[in-house]
C-alpha cells in the first residue's frame, strides 16, 4: 500500500539534529557550510547528484540529502578550475538542505567555497555511498515518518498488536489490565503515539510520560513494569487489530456470523475492525484474547466463518440418496441479526410420509 501522508502529517529534522543522532553510524566531517547547520531535511529519499555537474539541474530536490560518490568526484576533478567553478555555483544555488561526499574523498576547493559562501552544509563520510545511504535512509524513515495520536490502549496478545479503543470509561484499561495478569504485555495506556512504516504497517508507543503506566479507576496509576516485571510490558508495537468497545444496544445489528470484514483506516493503512458490545456478564478479556487468537488464522490464510458457510452450503446442495428438499440459496441467510432477532435457518420442506406424525 502507497500512503502518500497529508501535509500537516510531514515532518522534518534538522542537519544538526541529523548529524548528531547517535543511531546514525556514519564517521562524518563537517567541511564547509557550518552556518547552515539549522537546514531542515523534510525528505526520507536521498539523492545521487551527479548529473548537475554537466549543468542538468532538472529534477533535484533541494528537501532531500544530496550525495556525491567517488564517481561523481572523480569527474569533478577531471574539469578545469574554471568548469569545476561553473559546476559548483549552479549547484549550490539551489536552497539545498545538505550535500554528503563519501570515502572520504575531499571535494574540490569550489565546492567548499561555494558551500561556505551559501551557507550549505557540505559533509565527508569516510564510508562506501551504498553504506551511507542505507544508514541516512533508516534513520530518517525513523524519524520523518508520518505520525498521530489515538487516545485508546495498546496491548500485546499472543504477538497481535490490539488497539482498544471506545468511550471513556467503558473499561479499556480494566480488559488491558486482566489480559496482562493473563500473561499478555502492556504497550500503551491512554494515549498511543501511532507511526508509519512502508510498506502499509502502523506502530505503537506510549507517551514518553506514559510509559509503563496504566491508570484504572479506584486504584488511580499502576506502574506495570514495577508490579508485573519486564515481561509484561513491551516498548513498542505493530497495530494488527483494532478492537472498539461499545455499550451493548438491544437493536443494534451486532455482527452474528463474521463474514464481512470491517477496517479502520489509521495514517492511511486499513486495519482490520472488530466491534465488541459491552454488557455485565460478558468476559471482555476472554473474548479479545479470541480475537486475537482469529487475527492469527486469518493472517494464516483461514476464514473460520467463510470456511463454515462453504460447508453447509456443500452440505445443503447435498441430499440423500430418494431425498427431495427445498431451500432457499443459505448466503442470503446469513447477515447481520439484532438482538432481538432469531438466526434460526428458515422451515425446510420435506416429502410426504417423513417426519412426526400428527394425532387424528
Amino acid at each position: 500500500m502507497t500512503y502518500t501522508p497529508p501535509p500537516n502529517a510531514i515532518r522534518s529534522i534538522s542537519v544538526r539534529e541529523l548529524l548528531d543522532d547517535p543511531h546514525l553510524g556514519l564517521n562524518v566531517r563537517l567541511v564547509g557550510g557550518a552556518a547552515g547547520l539549522g537546514r531542515e531535511v523534510a525528505h526520507s529519499r536521498i539523492q545521487k547528484s551527479g548529473l548537475v555537474l554537466v549543468g542538468h539541474l532538472h529534477g533535484v530536490v533541494p528537501s532531500r540529502i544530496q550525495v556525491l560518490g567517488e564517481t561523481e568526484l572523480s569527474y569533478a576533478e577531471s574539469l578545469t578550475e574554471e568548469q569545476q567553478e561553473r559546476a559548483a555555483v549552479a549547484f549550490f544555488s539551489l536552497p539545498l538542505s545538505c550535500v554528503v561526499v563519501t570515502r572520504g574523498v575531499d571535494p574540490p576547493r569550489a565546492f567548499c567555497s561555494e558551500a561556505e559562501r551559501t551557507g550549505t552544509p557540505l559533509v565527508v563520510c569516510t564510508e562506501r555511498s551504498s553504506q551511507v545511504i542505507a544508514s541516512l535512509h533508516t534513520l530518517l524513515d525513523e524519524r520523518l515518518a508520518p505520525r498521530t495520536r489515538v487516545h485508546g490502549v495498546l496491548v500485546d496478545v499472543f504477538e497481535v498488536g490490539v488497539l482498544l479503543l471506545g468511550k471513556s470509561g467503558i473499561g479499556k484499561s480494566e480488559c488491558a489490565l486482566e489480559l496482562v495478569m493473563r500473561g499478555h504485555r502492556l504497550v500503551a495506556d491512554d494515549v498511543i503515539e501511532c507511526d508509519y512504516r512502508p510498506p502499509g504497517m502502523v506502530f505503537g508507543q506510549p507517551a514518553a510520560l506514559l510509559r509503563h503506566h496504566i491508570e484504572v479507576r479506584g486504584l488511580g496509576i499502576l506502574n506495570i513494569k514495577d508490579l508485573f516485571g519486564v515481561t509484561a510490558i513491551r516498548e513498542r508495537k505493530r497495530v494488527d487489530l483494532v478492537v472498539e468497545l461499545q455499550l451493548w444496544q438491544p437493536d443494534a445489528p451486532y455482527d452474528r456470523i463474521g463474514l464481512e470484514d470491517r477496517y479502520r483506516d489509521v495514517l492511511g493503512v486499513s486495519v482490520r475492525e472488530v466491534i465488541l458490545p459491552v454488557r455485565p456478564g460478558r468476559n471482555m478479556s476472554s473474548i479479545i484474547e479470541i480475537a486475537a487468537r482469529n487475527e492469527l488464522l486469518r493472517q494464516a490464510g483461514h476464514h473460520p466463518a467463510r470456511e463454515f458457510v462453504k460447508n453447509l452450503e456443500q452440505g445443503l446442495m447435498r441430499p440423500e440418496p430418494g431425498e427431495t428438499r427445498s431451500f432457499r440459496p443459505p448466503s442470503s441467510q446469513f447477515r447481520a441479526y439484532s438482538a432481538n432477532e432469531s438466526s434460526a435457518p428458515p422451515p425446510v420442506s420435506l416429502p410426504a410420509g417423513v417426519g412426526p406424525e400428527r394425532k387424528p
